[in-house]
């Protein structure tokens, strides 16, 4: 979600790595962890990327569509206490499940292929990959199969013991929100405007529902108008298929042209006033170095592949568990007992 696939392949790194890494939103303190590397599964489950890259396929094989939810998944566990699993985890005793939040209930969708990649895991080397690694592996297959850059996937982390529904409804950018709360989100992670606006650009696959964006079709700044920045005749598809209001879960396609394609077309569609989130669009329209950013992915697939790449590798390092730290869970949905 046979094809032409470009990678982008970082420079291997075979000791372990150190990365500096913001331990929280809250204090922004940082603090160096020297934990992950590569080769982590190498000795201990050395099939154990072999059998992700598997499970993805078929899923990606049976729905289209499965490709970029898998992707997002890893996007909203890393942006909650760090890339630790806890977004797999469902409500039990004092776990409040973060898939309740607002950004993920109806949406985040994809927990079952999880749910067999961890199964198929366990059998061949038990309790040794975690849950938060097979998201990581997941995001990277799952852009590769549709046509997108490869990297090394650092490995190495250990899964959480509890969730978070307030920092899940806290930390994670809304459609709706203005462009200063997306830089401030991203650089509460540790995450600079380069690395938001090409992981950005992951949104060239997958779909998004009409509830997102209906206010920018009908009543943008509360006066029933429509979202200048908003390109007329395709808002005009748009309210074809998305009414004022009902029919709330109908979903659209995040780039329209190249809706399956991990390609470089989003960044074109902003450019011509064609984003369909407010969140997106706006990276062409209120900053004056995002727009810049969005011109230079617009006109080179490579760098944007190159730079997404590098996002991918510092937001999959946010804030891991490690050594003794955490769990390494027999099942994603449900902490060891």
């Amino acid at each position: 979600m046979a094809k032409t696939v470009m990678c982008v392949v970082l420079t291997p790194i075979f000791l372990v790595a150190s990365f500096r890494l913001c331990t929280s939103s809250q204090t922004k303190e940082c603090t160096t962890t020297a934990s992950l590397s590569p080769q982590f599964y190498d000795n201990s489950c050395p099939k154990a990327q072999a059998i992700v890259q598997s499970f993805v396929a078929k899923a990606h094989s049976n729905d289209p569509r499965m490709a970029a939810s898998l992707l997002r998944l890893h996007f909203h566990d890393c942006f909650v206490n760090g890339c630790d699993g806890s977004l797999l985890l469902d409500n039990s005793g004092t776990i409040e499940s973060e898939k309740r939040a607002d950004t993920n209930i109806d949406s985040a969708r994809g927990f079952e292929v999880i749910d067999d990649i961890k199964s198929a895991l366990e059998d061949e080397c038990p309790q040794t990959v975690s849950c938060a690694d097979i998201l990581a592996l997941v995001a990277k297959d799952a852009t590769v199969m549709t046509g997108g850059p490869s990297w090394e996937v650092y490995l190495g982390r250990r899964d959480a013991r509890e969730a978070s529904l307030v920092a899940s409804n806290n930390n994670i950018p809304l459609a709706s929100s203005t462009f200063d709360t997306i830089v401030t989100k991203f650089n509460d992670q540790g995450l600079d405007l380069t690395d938001l606006v090409a992981l950005l650009g992951g949104h060239t696959i997958g779909n998004s529902r009409c509830k997102s964006f209906r206010q920018r079709l009908y009543n943008h700044s509360g006066n029933s108008d429509l979202d200048q920045t908003l390109n007329q005749n395709y808002a005009s598809v748009l309210q074809r298929g998305c009414p004022s209001s009902g029919d709330d879960q109908n979903l659209f396609a995040l780039d329209y042209v190249t809706p399956t394609k991990f390609d470089n077309q989003y960044f074109k569609n902003l450019m011509t006033f064609k984003g369909l989130l407010s969140s997106d669009e706006i990276l062409y329209t209120k900053s004056r170095d995002s727009m810049e950013l969005v011109k230079v992915y617009g006109a080179s697939q490579e760098l944007f592949f190159e730079q997404y790449a590098k996002s991918m590798v510092k937001m999959g390092n946010i804030s891991p568990l490690t050594g003794t730290n955490g769990e390494i869970r027999r099942i994603c949905r449900r902490v060891n007992h």
